[in-house]
């Protein structure tokens, strides 16, 4: 009976705002106004390190790399998302989910780590900046930073694989707007205990482990900003990793809220995903990558200088 009620799914239907009109109206037209403004902040931010050789430093070869990072992630979920809300068949191929879980997780745990490192970047800079220099060299952070993007690959690659493993039943309804993978998990008729050991494995090492470092790097910051006698230096030393910070307090603090919020045991118990997941879901996956080159360019003077500088140039050559 077991096998008799399982099937090869072809495709799975995406939920999300099914059955609010009205709702799916104003959840389209603001998510596309968003990934607009993704594609602008970002991809300004990735111009202007390239072009301005005052920015060829670790800590915008970084903050380069975040920004492709969240036009690559934002690029992979926004556009089939935005079209399943016009589209009345609302469904994806298997394949097509797979691929999706696998580039989300990989940008996902790839930001994480990278987040990580831009974090111990400030320390360095602010800690021993008269070995800056010396320790932040190519030879340094180019490799730390090609390291997240593989560390992100391997990870997604071990949980994508063993999700597409699983059998899937008649039930192909994803409570979501997009493949998440802790949706698609719900729906295979077999024990998934495993699949969620090695998430919660992989989530205290890749989310955990990097929040430490944040952690450990900032409270060393601190205290050495706090040894600064005058508060014009003092002011001076935090605004150069102010930026990041508001930065790491949104991405983790939103991720440690999608997973780690107590549920309800009607969620637990139920195929119902409370509307706030919902919503805090699509904040990171939407809000997080705008609002960080907003938050890059107001909180950084050498970003500014380097936009103006830019815009001038254009003007110029007009």
């Amino acid at each position: 009976m077991e096998w008799e009620n399982q099937t090869i799914l072809v495709e799975f239907f995406l939920k999300g705002l099914s059955g609010y009109p009205r709702l799916e109206l104003l959840f389209y037209v603001l998510v596309l106004i968003m990934y607009v403004v993704i594609l602008l902040g970002n991809g300004i931010l990735i111009l202007i390190s390239i072009l301005d050789s005052r920015l060829h430093t670790p800590m915008y070869f970084f903050l380069g790399n975040l920004s492709f990072l969240d036009i690559c992630y934002t690029t992979v979920s926004i556009p089939p998302m935005l079209v399943s809300v016009l589209s009345e068949k609302k469904t994806i191929s298997f394949s097509g989910c797979a691929v999706q879980m696998f580039l989300g997780l990989a940008m996902g745990t790839t930001e994480c780590v990278l987040l990580s490192m831009m974090a111990f970047d400030r320390y360095v800079a602010i800690c021993n900046p008269l070995r800056y220099s010396v320790i932040m060299r190519k030879g340094c952070y180019v490799p730390m930073a090609a390291g997240s993007w593989i560390i992100g690959v391997v990870n997604s690659t071990v949980q994508t694989g063993c999700v597409v493993q699983l059998p899937f039943c008649r039930n192909n309804v994803i409570n979501h707007f997009t493949c998440e993978i802790l949706a698609v998990m719900k729906l295979a008729c077999a024990d998934i205990s495993g699949n969620e050991l090695i998430m919660l494995v992989a989530t205290t090492l890749l989310i955990m482990t990097p929040l430490l470092l944040i952690i450990i790097s900032y409270t060393l910051i601190i205290i050495s900003i706090l040894r600064i006698r005058s508060s014009e230096g003092r002011s001076k030393v935090f605004s150069t990793c102010s930026a990041h910070l508001t930065v790491v307090i949104i991405f983790c603090g939103t991720i440690l809220f999608m997973y780690m919020k107590p549920k309800s045991k009607e969620t637990l118990n139920s195929d119902n995903m409370d509307a706030t997941d919902k919503l805090v879901s699509v904040f990171y996956g939407v809000m997080t990558p705008m609002i960080n080159p907003l938050i890059y360019s107001l909180r950084n003077k050498d970003v500014k200088e380097a936009v103006k500088h830019l815009l001038r140039r254009k003007s110029f050559n007009k």
